[in-house]
């Protein structure tokens, strides 16, 4: 089995992984009583009840605070007008460079989620706390994928060395010291983007697993 066959059959088996993951999201839905559609989660009732019993409200929620996060509070949150412009300069990166390279553009909202403000049991320094996570961690996780489908364009050689995770297009690099598959290769490897097109008209592409 070459090399092409190994990949086929490793992606085979995340794509059977992924199916087998949303069985578990869906199961993790009817314990919990609630339903996602169009992006906003719907609870039932008798969730609703149960979880305002666990509701902690802001007075109490700040007296059991402890000195020490309430003090690094404002150094976290300082950090979220350096994601903003991040966020804005990236995408506007994309917008202008992705279409002349023809690399797919990256979809914002397939990384940063927010979602967690629909939990009943969470006040509202919670819901914020939970907003700029969700933010600034799916910020991080777009900011990869449009790095790594930059890095697939102009320098789509792996590394010598181990690395301790890979983006998602890490696999179809060229082999390190490989000069002859940089030479007859570099060109394909750098517009091999037809996993991220959708397959036909309506059907939106699913990002790489890592």
């Amino acid at each position: 089995m070459d090399m092409d066959d190994r990949l086929a059959v490793l992606i085979q088996k995340i794509k059977l992984l992924e199916a087998e993951m949303l069985e578990e999201l869906g199961k993790k839905q009817k314990e919990f009583l609630y339903e996602v559609a169009k992006k906003r989660v719907r609870f039932q009732e008798t969730a609703v009840a149960a979880h305002k019993k666990f509701l902690k409200h802001v007075p109490r929620y700040l007296l059991d605070a402890s000195l020490r996060n309430i003090l690094t509070a404002p150094i976290i949150w300082s950090i979220i007008f350096p994601a903003l412009l991040i966020d804005v300069t990236v995408s506007l990166f994309q917008a202008i460079c992705f279409p002349a390279y023809g690399i797919p553009k990256v979809k914002r909202s397939d990384y940063i989620v927010m979602d967690r403000h629909y939990l009943k049991y969470l006040n509202l320094i919670e819901k914020a706390n939970c907003y700029y996570c969700g933010y600034f961690n799916g910020l991080l996780l777009y900011i990869e994928e449009i790095a790594a489908r930059t890095e697939q364009y102009w320098c789509p050689i792996k590394h010598a060395r181990k690395i301790k995770d890979t983006h998602s297009r890490y696999r179809k690099f060229l082999d390190y010291g490989d000069a002859e598959a940089y030479a007859t290769r570099l060109e394909k490897v750098r517009g091999d983007f037809d996993d991220l097109k959708p397959k036909s008209k309506g059907v939106r592409p699913v990002p790489e697993a890592k």
